[in-house]
């Protein structure tokens, strides 16, 4: 078997391999670091259906440890971190590298990395609104506050939390990302420190770290262990983090804080909510009672010390929301870039980190998502069974996508390939197939954010074809037209001319129309095409190709990463090197304004017209997208149908 390429991941020269690490913490472990906060409260309210025992108890703990060991650790840390995409992770990079791998762009490769996107929106919009309920419902084990807490007043105050947080998203992080880091370690710690503590009321829990109680409870109750198996789940949401903020931290402080830190302190904490569970079965037992569910992980710490777990648990639940917000972010800007998506306003929040973006648009489809979320289901009670389909979705294409690498990038052996895939898979589907009983409760939520997600991306794709199918045909090829051009010289304007087309080899509708109406033709011109590549950054001495066509014309490719927001000003400045001279405030930039009209004829369904009409009046300007000085853009429209 060959060897899986090593991390080449070089941006991080210069950061401490601590920083790195402590940083990752931080960001990377935001959302599974929370999990604890309902998981196990979850999962033990679908156990009790069946009546409460020691080994039902140990069972669910037992689930909980090893979805962490073989979902994240195995899977995500020592797997699946090192198919990186020149050093970055995710659904859409994978997906890049895929298709990089079987060179050229299939359809199966494609829609499973729109599936994979498209779920990952979902996972967003459910992420801020259950960390930040879940947390703040620990007011109601406050002493102090347990007659005036109720369900309505957690409503109220993580409203007031969340639109904060999204308000505050347009002035950036970067003043306060410096304390994710020390405020996430501080939380694991905390939450370690408290299941330690717990560990005492009963040490046969750590028993549960032998399978055999995970497999005898899914072997002994049936449907209610498929039910627990997907509450289970809850403990391992945001293992997509750890492999799509790769390129962020890099792969080693990643794996060192996941390994040595994280899960550690993870798994200490389910150990200390069992052993807490247990003892209270003893004394309910004692008593004559029945053991209820309750919010173990907040019982389970001193009275004294609620009220600051509480703010401090708010803390985390907010770092771990700007850590899926962020994330949702630089997916929507890698989809623009693969033409998955509408341009959209990128504004960067900081003039020192690259990856410090604000999407305008995108901040605000989640504000209203998180809004309507939280209003609907009230408690995160309710939101826990919306919570997890999303996620195991874009597991299972993840996984999918990686066997495309093992087998085709890797050049592992058929045999080889799927013996080591299919574990995984068979792990991703099971966990699909539990969490889709949560379907009519709750799971509908992230399928339908997902469906329309995919939709609008396939819409977008499709119609976008089909205008460049449809402009093609209608154009005239750039040879024929300096043929033409040679015959019949037409009046010479003096300066250069740049027209933007994404197809260099026909004459761009902006040329056709400044010849037909203004009837001049530039000294200079510039058929310049932007192109998007399936890595996620390209070199500056990569960045701009020049190709002479005569004369008059030059052709001119500028490429990007899709993890880059195109500058074409910045670009164009290296053309002097390379022997292209201009004065780029004596430019004009003419650009073809297509009006686009619906058909019910041919191409896509019109109601897919008019998403795409509305698509396309709605993307933002290419001169703000492309950074063009407005004062030098020419704007020449024609109407089109599809």
């Amino acid at each position: 078997m060959a060897k899986p390429p090593e991390d080449s991941q070089q941006s991080h020269k210069g950061h401490g391999f601590f920083g790195l690490a402590l940083g990752s913490v931080g960001v990377v472990f935001g959302d599974i670091g929370t999990s604890p906060l309902y998981a196990f409260r979850e999962a033990m309210g679908a156990a009790l259906t069946d009546g409460a025992s020691r080994d039902s108890i140990l069972g669910v703990v037992s689930l909980a440890l090893w979805a962490l060991i073989l979902v994240v650790t195995v899977k995500y840390v020592l797997f699946l971190m090192r198919a990186d995409n020149k050093g970055e992770g995710g659904v859409l990079s994978l997906m890049a590298l895929a298709q990089r791998a079987l060179g050229r762009r299939t359809t199966g490769i494609f829609i499973l990395g729109l599936i994979g996107a498209a779920l990952f929106y979902g996972d967003a919009v459910i992420t801020p609104a259950i960390s930040v309920l879940s947390a703040l419902e620990g007011m109601k084990t406050i002493p102090s506050l347990h007659k005036v807490v109720n369900t309505d007043t957690v409503m109220l105050v993580a409203i007031v939390v969340l639109v904060a947080l999204f308000v505050a998203q347009a002035r950036g992080t970067a003043k306060v990302a410096t304390l994710f880091g020390p405020v996430m370690a501080v939380w694991f710690l905390c939450i370690g420190a408290f299941g330690v503590m717990h560990l005492l009321d009963d040490p046969h829990v750590l028993l549960a770290f032998s399978p055999h109680y995970a497999v005898e409870f899914l072997g002994r109750h049936g449907l209610t262990g498929f039910l627990v198996l997907g509450s289970v789940f809850l403990t391992v949401t945001g293992a997509e983090a750890l492999y799509a903020d790769m390129g962020h931290f890099g792969r080693w402080p990643i794996q060192a804080s996941w390994l040595f830190f994280a899960l550690p302190c993870l798994a200490l904490n389910y150990l200390g909510q069992g052993a807490f569970a247990l003892a209270a079965l003893e004394w309910s037992v004692a008593h004559g009672k029945v053991l209820a569910n309750q919010d173990w992980f907040f019982l389970m710490i001193p009275g004294g010390l609620r009220a600051p777990m509480v703010i401090l648990a708010a803390a985390a639940t907010v770092i771990a929301s700007q850590a899926v917000i962020t994330g949702a972010y630089s997916l929507t800007q890698q989809a623009i870039q693969l033409g998955l998506l509408p341009r959209m306003t990128i504004t960067r929040t900081s003039e020192t980190q690259s990856g410090q973006i604000y999407l305008p648009q995108i901040n605000a489809m989640l504000l209203v998502g998180v809004m309507v979320l939280v209003v609907l289901f009230r408690t995160s009670d309710q939101l826990a069974h919306a919570y997890g389909l999303a996620v195991t979705g874009t597991m299972v294409v993840t996984t999918s996508l990686a066997f495309v690498v093992v087998k085709r990038l890797w050049k592992w052996t058929w045999p080889a390939a799927i013996a080591f895939i299919t574990p995984f898979l068979i792990l991703d589907l099971t966990f699909l197939a539990a969490n889709g009983l949560k379907i009519i409760s709750g799971g509908w939520v992230p399928l339908l954010i997902g469906g329309a997600l995919f939709t609008v991306m396939a819409t977008w794709v499709r119609g976008a074809q089909i205008l460049t199918d449809k402009t093609r045909r209608d154009s005239v090829p750039l040879a024929d037209l300096i043929d033409i051009l040679r015959a019949r010289a037409p009046h010479r304007a003096p300066g250069t001319a740049i027209f933007l087309t994404s197809d260099p080899e026909v004459a761009p509708v902006a040329l056709m129309h400044n010849l037909k109406h203004n009837k001049v033709l530039h000294e200079k011109n510039v058929i310049l095409t932007v192109r998007a590549t399936e890595t996620p950054r390209v070199a500056e001495a990569d960045r701009v190709r020049i190709e002479p066509v005569n004369e008059d014309f030059k052709k001119v490719y500028i490429s990007y990463g899709f993890m880059e927001s195109p500058n074409v000003p910045k670009a164009l400045a290296v053309c002097r090197k390379q022997g292209l001279k201009f004065d780029i405030m004596a430019t004009s930039f003419f650009l073809g304004r297509r009006s686009i009209v619906p058909s019910a004829q041919h191409g896509m369904p019109l109601w897919q017209d008019k998403l795409f009409i509305f698509l396309m009046k709605n993307a933002a300007n290419p001169t703000d997208f492309f950074k063009i000085p407005p004062g030098r853009v020419v704007e020449l429209g024609a109407q089109v149908t599809v």
